[in-house]
């Protein structure tokens, strides 16, 4: 650790759409106190997170990597353990690192916490012995195996039955308090400290307390309104735009009630004297759909409200305004390491100036104004809709968005989508930002030029796609002793 170490808070508001945050110019008074954070930031409006959903998204911003270089989908749901991290590097360097999360994605399980010395994540809540190395090792072992895939997206499938549980009624928002205040003990210690929180209160379910809930959704009763999205999408449940209006409100509550506790955490370091030195990031790793384009919740697209992120970071070396240049989620790798002034760890990728937002030749390269958006098979989701559709008596074709990987260039003025098993979509954002006139076949020059960078960016990272659906039906007759004595743990075999 050098004299010149200075500290760093990460934060991640899960499953947070930029829209909805009052830096951004949402008329409803969600963020008082980002909004008062806006004013010594810079407010990026054109942050593009490399995938939907969070283990992906976080497996970038902790490797500076796309998803196709880090692996890390729900096809292959965890990092190598040759890949070196931003916590690995950070506490290489003498940092003291923390990671606080109830987030189920984050966890051993799937290597994201790799480098943090100090951990509170979500599957405390489980025995302590199940975070042994053990089952950790059989999380890749069953996720490196067609026969045991069906084991693995039902061990994720339990992660969101718990935390379905824990978000529920009666023990609504109990982590993010607790969550923050075991930052505010953290960062009491000695300085040269890197924090990254995870807060999940706005993904689904979602309960916020009373007092917000009161504010933004008066007289909304949580368990009445649609809090699973697969039920929605596979079509076993209709939800009218009323219904939708009351989501938004409980959705805008829970985003209140993060905002809130964040005043607690940006006071404490002010009154400690740490706030002007420290190096703060505040973002989503993706947002929501609330029944745009016919979908709920982060699944099954790549559109804007999922990937057009928020974005704040503050600095002692950035001035505050407003940036409207593409930036990249996976640069605020770069970003910590070149505030910090720390290398990469072996097998970590080396910080580039070129992707660091405090680095006067951020984005000096070729075609720096687009940014890149993959989503792999989504096997787990799909399980988990064909659950409800079964349940149902509902058919859902395999030649819809449901099976279908996806990836994206985006430039703040257009935007191509290429699927695989639909027609491909095309959008002028600066004429259609809600991206309802697919232009795709068309004669757009701008659009042309987009889709021409996209298929550049796929030869660049060497990957294909290919029709390989995944395990057979009958995953209990090759697993050895030990792995069903784990799933007996989990209550997955009897």
């Amino acid at each position: 650790m050098t004299e010149s170490a200075r500290n760093v808070l990460f934060v991640v508001l899960d499953t947070v759409r930029k829209d909805h945050l009052t830096p951004y110019g949402y008329g409803e008074p969600t963020t008082p106190v980002l909004d008062a954070f806006a004013e010594e930031a810079v407010v990026y409006e054109e942050a593009v997170a490399p995938a939907p959903w969070t283990l992906p998204v976080h497996a970038s911003m902790f490797t500076g990597r796309y998803p196709s270089e880090h692996g890390a989908s729900q096809e292959r749901p965890y990092l190598e353990e040759s890949t070196g991290t931003l916590a690995e590097a950070m506490s290489a360097a003498g940092y003291r690192t923390a990671c606080y999360s109830s987030n189920a994605w984050i966890t051993p399980y799937t290597r994201l916490t790799v480098g943090f010395d100090a951990q509170d994540n979500f599957f405390e809540v489980m025995p302590g012995d199940l975070l042994s190395g053990t089952l950790a090792d059989l999380w890749q072992r069953v996720n490196d195996s067609d026969q045991l895939r069906a084991v693995a997206n039902r061990l994720v499938e339990l992660g969101n039955d718990i935390h379905e549980y824990f978000a529920g009624a009666d023990s609504a928002d109990s982590k993010t308090p607790d969550v923050v205040d075991r930052a505010i003990e953290f960062t009491d210690g000695e300085e040269g400290w890197f924090a990254f929180l995870n807060l999940m209160d706005a993904h689904l379910p979602v309960y916020p307390p009373e007092e917000y809930r009161e504010q933004f959704a008066p007289g909304v009763d949580p368990d009445t309104v649609c809090q699973n999205s697969k039920e929605y999408n596979s079509g076993a449940r209709d939800v009218t735009e009323t219904e939708f209006t009351d989501i938004r409100g409980l959705y805008d509550a829970e985003i209140r009630h993060m905002d809130a506790q964040l005043q607690r955490l940006f006071d404490h370091l002010k009154t400690t004297d740490q706030w002007e030195e420290t190096l703060v990031v505040v973002c989503a790793d993706h947002g929501e759909l609330h029944g745009e384009h016919g979908l709920y919740g982060h699944e099954f697209g790549i559109y804007d409200p999922l990937v057009n992120v928020p974005l704040l970071v503050k600095a002692p070396t950035l001035d505050p305004g407003r940036n409207e240049d593409t930036v990249e989620l996976q640069d605020l790798y770069h970003t910590v390491l070149d505030f910090a002034d720390v290398p990469a760890v072996e097998g970590g990728r080396e910080p580039e100036s070129t992707r660091s937002l405090l680095s006067v030749d951020y984005r000096d390269f070729a075609d720096a104004d687009y940014g890149f958006v993959e989503y792999h098979r989504p096997v787990v989701e799909l399980k988990q809709l064909e659950t409800k559709a079964n349940e149902a008596g509902i058919d859902l074709s395999t030649d819809s968005r449901f099976y279908s990987r996806m990836r994206a260039a985006r430039r703040p003025d257009a935007k191509y989508i290429r699927n695989e098993r639909i027609a491909d979509e095309a959008y002028r954002l600066d004429r259609d930002p809600g991206e309802t006139e697919n232009l795709a076949g068309g004669d757009d020059e701008q659009l042309a030029a987009v889709e021409t960078r996209l298929r550049e960016f796929e030869r660049d990272i060497g990957e294909t796609w290919d029709d390989d659906d995944g395990p057979g039906e009958d995953v209990l007759e090759e697993m050895d002793e030990t792995t069903k004595e784990r799933l007996q743990d989990l209550g997955y075999v009897e």
